[in-house]
């Protein structure tokens, strides 16, 4: 039975006696089942009972152009039907490539390597590593520190989790975690960038001999609850990790695609040149538009010839079966044609549209810091009650929505098909769902 004692979907019944649900407390599922979903079309999911939900976090923030999209279905489909799998261990095919030159030619060259994961943690597992081998390779081996930033979250894996710093992901499993250093992280709510930088440099400049890299999610914070910074910070922090020879690792698993207006959050800091850019810029969630796993890594020259060598054991070895996957290369190539053609000019209009219909809740005293950054808007409720967040994402469903709230932080990472009646629509139900909660 649910909570509310109405019959339990029967694909939700089974689902909890065989599913082990991620970011859940089973117990806790079993008071408040899963959402038994049947198909999706457009930024709209349907349930088995044919209701329907807005997707307003873009299903944990994969989903760039809505579900079930035409384009990549095709792109899907024509890969299907030619080369679905090879390995890239001594094969290579046309859509790894071209998707590597595409990545590598957005950065102007800067990013001139492509390596290639199946999620958001494999990818700071690559860049972990790759980063600690390049200094290894040069004869530095003392540079395995990592440097990382309070509330960030890079995965759930042993190497991501060691840089994590969001406490109920990371402490059950701390005895088991290498050791990285914190640093306080740039918060606008807070004005505290120059203490950040400050605090960052005067760690640098103790330890950068023991330091592999400092990792970054570029202008927004996600799991910490959509903090957010300026490009200024970003700025610095590229000239105090080159000042001190140390590697800058740019983490834009959630952030890239799009997300902040710019295809890479990086490139709101206008870069020059190459020596501008991150040394590793990871991409993941929306780089196949919500339809299969993929995660990029992109590195720079420097770490690429580190590993240049006929010795084995100076090589970069790491792999796993699905690298490079045909059908999802072909899927991320057909994202970046969206792009081609003009996505980031769209997704400027769908920023302003949800900052006009949002505008009204800046005055809503249950509401604090109503903050946007591209089309990722968040707002703070610090005087609702510790379950606020359960209780809202409850509460969205009988508004028409899926929406699924950081602690006391409400947030929106809708797919890029808003115009003024849906962000019209998206307000009024959030503001509806609000009012039900608190």
């Amino acid at each position: 039975m649910t909570n509310n004692g109405s019959a339990m979907p029967e694909l939700a019944a089974r689902s909890l006696a065989r599913v082990w649900h991620p970011c859940t407390s089973m117990a806790r599922a079993a008071q408040h089942p899963p959402l038994p979903l049947a198909r999706g079309e457009g930024p709209w999911l349907f349930d088995s009972e044919g209701r329907r939900y807005f997707d307003a976090i873009s299903s944990w923030w994969v989903n760039l152009f809505g579900h079930s999209d035409e384009g990549l279905r095709a792109a899907i489909t024509a890969q299907l039907n030619t080369l679905p799998h090879a390995m890239l261990a001594g094969c290579t095919h046309e859509p790894v490539v071209r998707l590597a030159e595409r990545l590598c030619a957005r950065s102007g060259g800067a990013l001139a390597h492509a390596s290639f994961g199946s999620d958001g943690a494999s990818a700071v597992e690559l860049a972990l590593k790759q980063s600690f081998h390049a200094w290894r390779n040069q004869g530095l081996e003392g540079k395995r520190g990592f440097v990382a930033l309070r509330g960030g979250y890079h995965g759930e894996t042993l190497g991501a989790l060691s840089v994590t710093d969001v406490a109920i992901f990371r402490d059950a499993y701390d005895p088991l975690l290498m050791r990285s250093r914190l640093v306080d992280a740039p918060d606008s709510r807070l004005g505290n960038e120059d203490q950040a930088l400050a605090a960052l440099a005067a760690l640098l400049a103790r330890e950068a001999d023991q330091l592999a890299a400092v990792l970054i999610e570029p202008l927004v914070q996600g799991a910490a609850g959509m903090v957010m910074h300026a490009p200024r910070y970003l700025r610095e922090l590229r000239r105090l990790c080159t000042a001190h020879g140390v590697h800058l690792i740019a983490d834009e698993i959630a952030v890239g695609c799009g997300r902040t207006g710019r295809f890479f959050a990086w490139s709101h800091t206008e870069p020059a040149g190459p020596a501008d850019w991150p040394d590793f810029l990871l991409l993941s969630k929306g780089i196949t538009g919500g339809t299969l796993p993929l995660s990029v890594v992109l590195s720079g020259e420097a770490v690429f010839r580190a590993f240049w060598s006929d010795d084995p054991a100076r090589a970069f070895l790491h792999s796993h079966s699905y690298t490079g996957n045909p059908l999802a290369c072909a899927a991320a190539n057909a994202v970046l044609d969206r792009f081609d053609a003009g996505q980031e000019a769209r997704c400027a209009e769908q920023a302003a549209w949800l900052a006009q219909a949002f505008a009204p809740l800046a005055q809503d005293d249950r509401v604090a810091h109503l903050r946007q950054r591209g089309t990722i808007l968040a707002f703070d409720l610090p005087g609702a009650a510790a379950d606020v967040a359960e209780r809202f994402h409850l509460a969205g469903r009988a508004h028409g929505l899926l929406i699924r709230p950081i602690g006391r932080t409400v947030y929106l990472m809708p797919p890029y098909l808003v115009d003024p009646p849906t962000a019209a629509w998206l307000a009024e139900a959030v503001t509806d769902t609000l009012n039900d909660v608190v």
